[in-house]
């Protein structure tokens, strides 16, 4: 399975969830919830995975935290925020280029509609 094939399971389990629940929850209850949803799908998911970094010849065991990463493939950055900033979208960048990971998401739950809080973000993965 591509990186773009499970992009788009993640897309629509997280559309299914915030339809069912709708925004305003806490982050950890879209989390737990999307989480299963994934899993009935068929993809394996991590939850709040520490993942190593080198910096200057040094290695750290726990450069960040993911919320989710997918099928260790996909990195997924939940929010449940009025409005998604620019800083939000430079964290899932920043995860991509040190985790080496090719794709990511940031999903806020806290907008109205959920396609308004879906954003896809790449590092070197081909179309």
């Amino acid at each position: 399975m591509t990186e773009n094939e499970i992009g788009t399971i993640i897309v629509e389990a997280a559309i299914a969830v915030h339809r069912e629940l709708g925004p305003g929850l806490l982050e950890t209850v879209y989390e737990v919830v999307l989480e299963k949803e994934l899993q009935s799908r068929g993809l394996k998911v991590e939850r709040q995975v520490a993942v190593p970094i080198q910096h200057k010849g040094m290695h750290f065991d726990e450069g960040f935290r993911a919320d989710m990463i997918v099928e260790n493939r996909v990195v997924v950055e939940l929010k449940s925020v009025e409005h998604a900033t620019a800083a939000h979208k430079k964290q899932v960048q920043t995860y991509l280029r040190m985790g080496q990971f090719k794709l990511g998401y940031l999903l806020n739950f806290g907008e109205a509609l959920m396609k308004q809080g879906i954003t896809r973000c790449v590092n070197g993965l081909e179309e």
